[in-house]
């Protein structure tokens, strides 16, 4: 391995050469306290960042085992070092100057949620650290100024790794806040099984986020209070005892009028299913973690799924046990969406009714007096909820704000009064007694067919190979082909769509060969991510330091949106 110093002269011996010659950089380099690898050198100062390294050794680093000996501590203290490491970059960023993105330096922007992300990596034997980043090369015009480069690398990057990787220079008091913190979220999430619960919400979590573009909890907010007859109380390992909100198996109500905060507790609900950093204020908000939102998406396309749960008997006799279409409706939308989380292993459902296809969701009883069964091909969602409980252990977990017919079906209702929760479950029932009862089909559903073996698609290659490209939070393009992830709103960050797009390019190129089930195909790609890391779906091992895992919930729900599966 070259040093430091070789690169330092190689440096000035290419200094006011045209802006190539900094190919000849990529390598890696030894300097005192950790490796510098140059990964991927920029064509010109216009262009992405260079994709640049560096490895700390366990030794060096000196975090001790215990804060990363599991893998939700590991995550946790990575994400906390990116975090740290950010800062200290953030300091130095562009003080290097030239043309283009000369002088920058950029590591990924971490969310509110904790993940697992390749911008870090800390070895669970060894304890070494890498971190990932960007350096913007400098030129002026497009001739390199070396003298920059060599102040990036040679002054502020050893005191960016002294103050953010070294255990020694680091708050130990808030590493290790890190720790016991997700230590008491990962109990939460291990007691919901034995207390049969989905989700556990926390007295004194603050659920308002700041604005529709912003994840931080909203100034001023009214903090969560349980409902007594709803209230659990935990003793953590490291926060003592917690109170709060359990939200029980089975069929929970959320009502209450608009503005009250229904769709504010589905929504932290939702993204329960990730640990949050502190300080966020729904730290102590957990969910299952397989639970899934549902939603209706008019103009998806859905590749021979079985949607004969929710409808049949269609007038031009399709076959709805394999349905396809280019454009599915609100309510063929919303069934291919069920029985694709059923295939994804859900749960439990998370239902918002301002978001779903009325009448996939209910169907009253005057309509049904009206429309005679025989003559509906869609047997609604509230028909099937304690079916889907009793037969499949699968939760549902719905706001409702405009229909009572939700009412019988449910085992706990819980009203939103001014963000307050209030358990009305009896009071509920009981007015729910003098209207006509829920008329349920008389033949249960059968559980869907998962029999899907996708194929490869060679047309989807383009010069031999598949180029990826990430839009923003809206889904991504392998060539020109693009996947809607729009409506899949569990995804909490940028990254992980561009993790998708590894895993379906890797899926094509490796993986699809028309005899695994797409169950098959998930299983075996998150077994290898999580043994190999990220190096097992990017294209030549390489790792870019702008990937987050995402849940194998959403591995399926990419494959399901790829117009160009072959099946």
């Amino acid at each position: 391995m070259k040093t430091g110093e070789e690169l330092r002269k190689l440096l000035y011996s290419i200094d006011r050469k045209g802006y190539p010659a900094y190919k000849g950089t990529r390598g890696a380099y030894r300097f005192g306290r950790y490796t510098l690898v140059i990964d991927h050198v920029q064509g010109d100062p216009f262009a992405a960042p260079s994709r640049v390294h560096v490895e700390v050794a366990g030794q060096t680093a000196g975090f001790p085992e215990r804060l990363y000996d599991s893998r939700h501590k590991r995550i946790a203290l990575q994400d906390h070092l990116i975090r740290g490491f950010a800062g200290q970059i953030e300091k130095y960023s562009f003080q290097a100057k030239g043309s283009g993105k000369s002088g920058l330096i950029s590591v990924t922007r971490c969310g509110q949620e904790v993940l697992e992300r390749s911008a870090c990596r800390i070895d669970e034997k060894s304890g070494d650290v890498t971190m990932r980043f960007e350096v913007g090369f400098p030129a002026n015009g497009r001739t390199i100024n070396a003298g920059e480069l060599i102040r990036i690398l040679f002054d502020f990057l050893p005191r960016c790794v002294d103050g953010a990787l070294l255990y020694r220079n680091l708050d130990q008091n808030k590493v290790e806040k890190v720790m016991e913190l997700s230590e008491d979220q990962a109990y939460i999430r291990e007691q919901l099984e034995p207390l049969g619960l989905v989700a556990f919400v926390a007295d004194g979590a603050i659920l308002p986020r700041a604005s529709g573009v912003s994840q931080r909890p909203m100034k001023q907010a009214v903090p969560f209070v349980s409902p007594r007859s709803l209230q659990v109380e935990l003793t953590l390992p490291y926060g003592g005892k917690i109170t709060g909100m359990g939200v029980k198996k089975g069929i929970t109500l959320i009502v209450g009028g608009g503005y009250h905060g229904k769709s504010t507790l589905l929504k932290a609900l939702e993204m329960g299913v990730y640990p949050h950093i502190a300080g966020d204020g729904r730290e102590y908000v957990i969910t299952d973690p397989a639970a899934v939102k549902i939603r209706a998406e008019d103009g998806r396309s859905i590749k021979h799924t079985d949607i004969s749960m929710f409808i049949n008997d269609l007038p031009n006799g399709r076959d709805t046990t394999a349905f396809s279409t280019e454009d599915a409706s609100g309510s063929t939308s919303q069934a291919a969406n069920v029985a694709e989380a059923m295939e994804a292993g859900t749960t439990a459902f998370l239902i918002d009714e301002d978001t779903s296809a009325t009448n996939f969701m209910v169907r009253d009883e005057l309509m049904q007096r009206v429309i005679h069964r025989d003559m509906e091909p869609i047997t609604p969602f509230i028909e099937r909820m304690q079916e889907l409980y009793q037969d499949y252990g699968i939760s549902t977990i719905l706001v409702a704000g405009s229909s009572g017919a939700y009412f019988e079906p449910s085992d706990t209702i819980i009203q939103m009064d001014r963000y307050i929760p209030r358990e009305i479950t009896e009071t509920a029932k009981e007015a729910a007694r003098e209207y006509p009862g829920l008329e349920l089909p008389e033949k249960k559903g059968s559980l869907p067919g998962f029999d899907r073996r996708p194929g490869r698609n060679p047309g989807i290659l383009h010069k031999g190979r598949i180029k990826v490209k990430t839009l923003g939070r809206d889904g991504f393009q392998l060539n020109h082909e693009t996947v809607d992830l729009r409506y899949v709103e569990q995804l909490a960050d940028q990254e992980q769509l561009t993790c998708l797009g590894q895993i379906l390019r890797y899926a094509e190129e490796h993986a699809l060969n028309g005899r695994k089930t797409i169950r098959e195909l998930v299983e075996e790609i998150a077994g290898e991510l999580e043994d190999k890391g990220f190096g097992a779906v990017c294209e030549g091992g390489a790792v870019p330091g702008n990937l987050a895992l995402p849940r194998r919930q959403e591995i399926f729900a990419a494959f399901n949106r790829y117009r160009a599966l072959k099946l």
